[in-house]
């Protein structure tokens, strides 16, 4: 066996993830779809007037990797994860308090959860269904959570550039003043458009109207066959026009209920429903689009397993997903594609047809790239 070889064998993995938390307003059935997410069975609780996280990991369907593993029959079939936080909030508190929760902070992107379904049993806190005005009420919450920490900052700044009127502050504060124009205008801080060095200033600040957006609209089961013309009834294509928005919709209450089958059962529902894809992965499809993510796989008798990068990754990045030693000692990739392999039926017959690559450190990997990471010990 090659030195690499076993080196990736001893060392351990960490399991990289994208993280995403989960907002809405009251009754909109948010834990709803967190429990879906994650296969949790408890509902977040707040504690002590403060504003508490549960979190939960959710496992990516992938079919190419369902494959791979029949292929390879490892001792291990290990599927991206996506982290999930739901919240509890205080009675009269709003998104303003996430800014002082971790998950929240932290996450990739957030997952609003609108309400469109009509349940007697479960009223409104507002008192109708209104998908637009709830989306638009949240918006303004996140947009008002960064204005307060932007006007902090700001007043900070004045002090410090009295003081000390150093070129980097002073860029700092002209992003900021934007940011506060933008903030003060009802946009959002995703529509600046910030790259290189200036998101790297702000990067600190973790604004929640800066993050990715997917708004997932929840709707009756008897809307399930119109959900392909669901985002535009409810009156919210404005609000993924803009930079970094997405939506999907889906009913959470039903699919929770399929979820819970055994699978040629769940899938024998979901046909019947004229479905052919689970919530679950609609709703991972739609954030790996919104972030820009994709999916390259590593096999062996060990292990096949699914690793979830940003489009446009180089190789010895991608080999740090898996290990930091990885890319330090990088040497070059052994790649091919999943395409490639399941037309040829083995890796054997890939190399036979000198389809198996070895490509350098900059090479860029493709979405269903199967890789194989030489490297130093």
């Amino acid at each position: 066996m090659p030195t690499a070889q076993r080196a990736i064998r001893r060392i351990p993995i960490p399991p990289p993830m994208l993280r995403a938390g989960l907002i809405g307003l009251p009754s909109t059935g948010k834990t709803t779809l967190f429990r879906l997410m994650t296969s949790a069975r408890e509902a977040a609780k707040g504690g002590h007037g403060k504003a508490e996280a549960h979190v939960g990991i959710s496992r990516v369907p992938d079919a190419r990797l369902d494959a791979l593993a029949a292929m390879f029959n490892p001792r291990k079939h290990t599927p991206a994860t996506v982290e999930f936080a739901d919240i509890a909030l205080p009675g009269g508190s709003g998104a303003r308090d996430l800014v002082d929760v971790a998950p929240f902070r932290n996450a990739d992107a957030l997952v609003q959860v609108v309400r469109a379904f009509r349940d007697p049993s479960v009223p409104h806190p507002s008192g109708s269904i209104d998908p637009a005005r709830d989306a638009q009420a949240m918006a303004d919450e996140l947009i008002l959570a960064d204005l307060g920490i932007v006007e902090k900052r700001l007043d900070r700044l004045a002090r410090d550039l009295k003081k000390s009127p150093t070129a980097d502050l002073k860029r700092e504060h002209e992003i900021l003043v934007q940011c506060q124009d933008a903030l003060e205008n009802g946009r959002p801080l995703r529509t600046l458009g910030l790259s290189g060095d200036d998101l790297k200033r702000l990067r600190g600040f973790q604004f929640l109207s800066a993050k990715p957006m997917l708004l997932v609209l929840n709707v009756d089961e008897g809307d399930i066959g119109a959900l392909d013309s669901a985002i535009a009834s409810a009156g919210l294509e404005r609000f993924v026009e803009g930079t970094a928005t997405r939506a999907v919709a889906l009913c959470a209450k039903i699919e929770l209920e399929i979820a819970e089958l055994e699978p040629a059962d769940a899938a024998a529902f979901l046909a019947d429903l004229g479905l052919t894809e689970s919530a679950l992965g609609r709703v991972i499809r739609a954030s790996y689009d919104l972030l820009g993510y994709m999916s390259f796989f590593t096999v062996g008798e060990d292990e096949c397993r699914a690793w979830s990068i940003p489009a446009g990754t180089g190789a010895q990045l991608a080999a740090g997903e898996i290990h930091s030693d990885i890319q330090r000692g990088f040497i070059r990739a052994e790649v091919v594609h999943y395409d490639t392999l399941t037309a040829r039926g083995s890796m054997a017959a890939c190399k036979d047809h000198g389809e198996f690559r070895l490509e350098g450190k900059e090479y860029v990997v493709r979405d269903g790239d199967i890789i194989n990471f030489r490297h130093a010990t």
